[in-house]
């Protein structure tokens, strides 16, 4: 018995029994502390590696307001009629997806792209679609009053019909783009680049920030501009309009109207 209690004090004290002195020379201090350090590297590989289960969870979530799809891929999915009003949908992948008719109310879509993509009808009061990238989206009917496309690529996008009451597009790339029948009263286009982009029948009852745009053959034709702000002469003699277009006061119609058909 003494014996027995002798090497199980010596196994499981701090003085190894002469017969194990040499494996624990090898397997002791220094193997623990190779092992312990062994650990802890797999232990960061796997951190490293795991995902996030927050962010990989929030892209799984339903469209419901208030929703974290920040920096998801939704490209080309059937989410109109939607409800994701307030949500966060910066940098999100929008590409081909159909939002029309979606409650897009106070959500913001900072960096999101929503090329070819249609927010038709959509109601996006307040939003954000500041530097969006969305050539040919369709915005058609959409009510986005107060909303901001500071600095957005929106070449060839749609938005007739669009209530822009208030909406700021300044330096955004509109190259061609459409706002037939648009109202766009209190709008701001300070330097963008509206070249050939077509105001054709457009209806505002107030202010329009037209300031250092660029309007190359923009399409005015039939458009009271007397209420128009930031417009000089330099930039009429660019644009397209003809008799019945309305220039603020101090401007004047260039001998070049009206212009050819833009085909």
């Amino acid at each position: 018995m003494q014996n027995h209690q002798t090497d199980l004090g010596h196994v499981c004290g701090t003085a190894p029994h002469p017969r194990y002195r040499k494996s624990y020379a090898l397997t002791g201090e220094r193997g623990q502390n190779r092992l312990n350090f062994a650990t802890l590297i797999a232990l960061s590989l796997l951190v490293i590696s795991a995902p996030n289960g927050a962010e990989a969870a929030s892209c799984k979530d339903s469209a419901v307001p208030g929703a974290d799809w920040a920096d998801c891929n939704k490209k080309a999915l059937m989410l109109g009629g939607s409800d994701l009003q307030g949500a966060n949908l910066v940098n999100t992948d929008f590409t081909l997806t159909d939002l029309r008719g979606t409650n897009l109310k106070g959500a913001n879509l900072e960096k999101a792209t929503l090329v070819r993509s249609s927010l038709a009808g959509a109601m996006a009061d307040g939003a954000n679609f500041a530097k969006i990238e969305a050539y040919r989206c369709n915005f058609a009917g959409i009510a986005a009053e107060k909303a901001s496309f500071v600095n957005s690529e929106l070449q060839r996008a749609n938005f007739s019909g669009a209530r822009l009451t208030g909406t700021s597009f300044e330096k955004a790339e509109l190259g061609r783009a459409n706002f037939d029948k648009a109202e766009l009263t209190g709008t701001k286009f300070s330097h963008a680049n509206l070249s050939r982009a077509d105001f054709t029948s457009t209806t505002f009852t107030g202010p329009i920030d037209f300031h250092g745009a660029f309007m190359f053959l923009t399409r005015i034709e039939g458009v009271n501009l007397s209420e128009a702000t930031g417009l000089e002469q330099e930039q009429v003699d660019m644009m397209c309009g003809d008799s019945s277009t309305k220039l603020p006061a101090g401007l004047s119609v260039p001998t070049g109207w009206p212009c050819p058909s833009d085909d």
